[in-house]
């Protein structure tokens, strides 16, 4: 549930700028409600890459990762529980 609060209190922030009025459930997809364009999942990459310390590989930059807090939050623990993260995510830098 944790995972859930931080990924909504991102996109609250960084996208919609603190409004709390704009509410929205964990399966509202992002780019069909407008929360977040193009641009915007590269910043929401960023944050996952930063935040929890997983490389996000261009294959997986799609809709079924990135486009809802219940997606992003699995794929999210989904990449935590791959025991490669730590490799992947020295060999970038």
């Amino acid at each position: 549930m944790r995972l859930k609060f931080e990924i909504r209190n991102f996109i609250t922030e960084n996208f919609l700028y603190g409004r709390k009025d704009n509410d929205f459930s964990d399966d509202v997809s992002f780019l069909e409600k407008g929360i977040i364009d193009s641009t915007g999942v590269l910043e929401l990459v960023s944050f996952v890459e930063g935040t929890y310390g997983i490389f996000v590989e261009d294959e997986e930059l799609v809709p079924d990762n990135f486009d809802s807090i219940n997606k992003l939050s699995a794929f999210i623990s989904k990449k935590k529980g791959n025991g490669n993260n730590h490799a992947q995510t020295y060999a970038r830098q």
